[in-house]
């Protein structure tokens, strides 16, 4: 069976189709979409109580992504919110950081995506830079730019050359939580662009960019090897 890869998602206080305009919870579609041209099958994991049921959620799955998303609320790594820091996720940023912890407590493969990536080094005790300029198009429209694999790391196996990538961020990683090491700079301007743990029991990385807006499969795939394993 192709391995069970959780996707966390967005919690909206407002979300319309058809006649309706309601709560709820959902992903932007390329994300699943990714997963399955990777070989996986995907899931939706919307925010749950963090006492608990994270762990009971990990342990049936193979592998976790952790989606983009808002800002992750300062007072998670310690610091006073920037004005342009935007409103908390005080729900998401809970259960997404319990997923986390229990997905590195349990050695189930997990892929950070852009918040997601922010989210696994505050979870190691790192820190936001909450403001930068030049990593997003227009609102609503992903940016591109170069980024450079470090040498030697996973990431770099799995992107042998600088690559364009989709991006749409104003925060960075700041100071790298424990454990950590940068695996891809942003070419212009050295922004750590890509985390890894490479100590970690299971495939355990985090990109600042977007792999479901574009059509590069490789860093999906590599999580559905390593959570085939």
């Amino acid at each position: 069976m192709p391995p069970l890869i959780g996707l966390s998602t967005y919690l909206e206080p407002s979300a319309s189709w058809g006649v309706w305009n309601l709560p709820a919870a959902l992903l932007p579609s390329g994300y699943h979409r990714l997963v399955q041209r990777a070989g996986g099958l995907a899931t939706m994991l919307p925010p749950d109580r963090a006492d608990g049921s994270a762990a009971a959620v990990v342990a049936r799955l193979d592998g976790l992504v952790v989606s983009g998303g808002p800002d992750v609320e300062p007072v998670r790594y310690g610091a006073a919110a920037d004005p342009r820091t935007g409103p908390p996720a005080r729900e998401r940023d809970a259960w997404e950081l319990a997923l986390i912890d229990a997905a590195l407590s349990a050695g189930v493969p997990l892929l950070g995506i852009c918040r997601g990536h922010q989210l696994l080094n505050v979870s190691l005790g790192g820190t936001l830079l909450q403001h930068l300029d030049g990593h997003a198009g227009p609102p609503g429209v992903f940016g591109h730019h170069e980024v450079t694999p470090v040498p030697g790391t996973r990431l770099a196996e799995i992107l042998p050359a600088p690559v364009s990538v989709p991006t749409f961020h104003h925060q960075s990683v700041a100071h790298l939580g424990k454990g950590l090491i940068p695996a891809a700079h942003a070419t212009g301007d050295g922004t750590v662009e890509a985390v890894e743990l490479p100590d970690a029991e299971a495939f355990t990385l985090g990109v600042q960019w977007h792999p479901e807006a574009g059509d590069d499969v490789r860093i999906m795939r590599a999580l559905v090897a390593a959570a085939s394993g």
